[in-house]
């Protein structure tokens, strides 16, 4: 199996399907949160919502790169979930990430092996593979988050 099948196999454990490293992935975690689990605030913790679109948002940001674009995210932004005020709207971004989600592997496998040592937009960003594996290990962090978050709204 290539390089970037493995890559593209461990970021869709983490997003969809996985049960090998935390047993459990985000489709798993996500598919029975109501609109009102998703946007309830915790003491000072951020909300599952919000946690949903800081990973959509590096995501999609990543996949414009992949698709020959700019790296256009910026750190500041990557918390600023527009309000959701319905179960459309959270199934919306529900979907956004799923759709993001599936582009990324998608492009992920079909680039090639060699372009893991490229460098990634700037030197200071480092290369491919760096960032491919800063984005799973990322998404593994907030998946954790989101399963707490989901414990303690359960308790309460």
């Amino acid at each position: 199996m290539s390089s970037v099948s493995q890559l593209s196999k461990r970021f869709r454990e983490v997003l969809f399907d996985g049960l090998w490293i935390a047993n459990t992935n985000f489709k798993d975690q996500l598919s029975d949160v109501t609109l009102e689990q998703a946007v309830k605030k915790i003491d000072s913790l951020n909300t599952i919502a919000m946690l949903t679109f800081h990973i959509d948002y590096y995501i999609a940001g990543i996949v414009n790169v992949f698709e020959g674009g700019d790296l256009e995210i910026k750190d500041k932004f990557s918390f600023d979930l527009p309000s959701i005020d319905s179960q459309e709207q959270w199934e919306g971004l529900l979907h956004k990430l799923w759709m993001d989600s599936e582009k990324f592997a998608t492009l992920l496998e079909q680039m090639p092996d060699t372009k893991l040592d490229e460098v990634f937009v700037d030197e200071k960003y480092g290369t491919y593979q760096r960032n491919i594996d800063g984005m799973i290990e990322h998404c593994y962090y907030h998946l954790g988050q989101i399963t707490l978050l989901k414990k303690l709204l359960k308790d309460q």
